[in-house]
């Protein structure tokens, strides 16, 4: 339909106005042309994702379908290539260098796993609605799609990138469960985990495992590890009801709050807009993410669905994990807020992935 694409285009432009509010009252103290440049670039990110949202909102998302396994190919070689060409910053190897800007592979990479999952489960006709999971045995319900999706989630580990790879699994996991694979099979899989994580703790970085203990207990190194989880809900219960105002925030401003305009976005924001502009901006979210979900409801193609529905629960997952962190409720992994975080990577996957959305809703009915 032609008003969920409007919807969705209004909704994001307001969350991408409130990061770039705060992305510029955090960063315009900043010492000679940093702040402005910083601004400058989100504008324009936040630009090119409008302009991205327009034009892939008119391309069939069934076209997908056929081209899942280049853009698997393609997610690959991008992660391949971080590994040799990466721009490395603060010790880890993310970035590609184009025309200029810096791109990291592993934001798109949960968007085209998404996909290629979304097309794993589904029917192959454009009518089936039920997609064909419950035939399958756990070799190819779980096993065979595992080794697809583990294959670049350990080279976006090993940059490290511990927050999309986390990302990545939680993607699989929902998409393996809504696709309506033997529930017998998921808690099989739950089990293997929630057994491997003894195992996986040796494998974290001391940084890595450092984050994990401060969450159980922030003021075990209130200088060091817990400093930026401490000044953050500072930050955030400073705020009260109406907040400090616009350029007032004191972490932000006096420069108390790590990473005000990335990953600590919304305590930026929550100190300065206070409880109540938080919650409008959760029930933004909130309005993007029920659309998602209805346009899933309304679709008559297990594919559209799948991806629909694994869409939203992406953005979702991601809010509530940022949030969380935030507020110290989750460790620190280092996930950005979308449309709300500076980084260009993050927004122009995020609008891209609603104009898939939008376009799933437009030919839910047109093959």
């Amino acid at each position: 339909m032609k008003n969920s694409k409007i919807y969705l285009l209004v909704i994001a432009v307001l969350i991408t106005a409130c990061g770039l509010l705060s992305i510029y009252s955090s960063s315009y103290q900043k010492e000679g042309a940093l702040g402005k440049i910083i601004f400058e670039r989100q504008l324009l990110w936040a630009a090119l994702g409008i302009a991205l949202f327009m034009s892939i909102s008119h391309f069939h998302y069934r076209r997908l379908w056929d081209l899942t396994y280049f853009i698997y190919a393609c997610m690959l070689a991008l992660l391949l290539l971080v590994l040799v060409l990466g721009i490395v910053r603060l010790g880890a190897q993310r970035w590609l260098k184009f025309a200029g800007f810096n791109f990291q592979p592993s934001e798109l990479s949960k968007l085209f796993i998404l996909i290629f999952l979304a097309r794993y489960f589904s029917g192959k006709s454009a009518g089936n609605i039920y997609g064909q999971s419950e035939k399958m045995g756990i070799w190819r319900a779980l096993v065979l799609p595992f080794i697809f999706v583990a294959i670049p989630m350990s080279l976006i580990i090993e940059q490290p990138d511990l927050g999309s790879g986390i990302m990545i699994l939680l993607i699989f996991i929902a998409i393996v469960y809504l696709a309506g694979v033997r529930q017998k099979y998921i808690v099989l899989l739950l089990l293997v985990m929630g057994l491997s994580i003894p195992v996986f703790w040796h494998f974290l970085r001391d940084y890595q495992k450092e984050r994990v203990m401060v969450f159980l207990n922030p003021n075990i190194d209130p200088l060091g590890a817990g400093y930026t989880v401490i000044q953050s809900k500072i930050a955030i219960g400073s705020g009260g009801i109406l907040g400090k105002g616009w350029l007032a925030g004191t972490q932000s401003q006096l420069r108390f709050l790590p990473e005000s305009h990335t990953d600590f976005i919304f305590a930026t924001f929550t100190e300065e807009w206070g409880f109540l502009g938080s919650s409008v901006l959760l029930v933004l979210y909130y309005l993007i993410i029920r659309q998602g979900l209805e346009i899933a409801k309304r679709t008559t193609d297990s594919f559209g669905r799948l991806l629909a529905l694994g869409i939203s629960l992406m953005l979702g997952m991601q809010i509530l994990i940022n949030v969380a962190m935030n507020m110290g409720m989750a460790p620190i992994v280092g996930l950005p807020l979308p449309l709300m975080s500076y980084g260009g990577s993050s927004i122009i996957v995020t609008y891209a992935a609603l104009a898939i959305l939008s376009n799933i809703d437009q030919n839910r009915a047109i093959f």
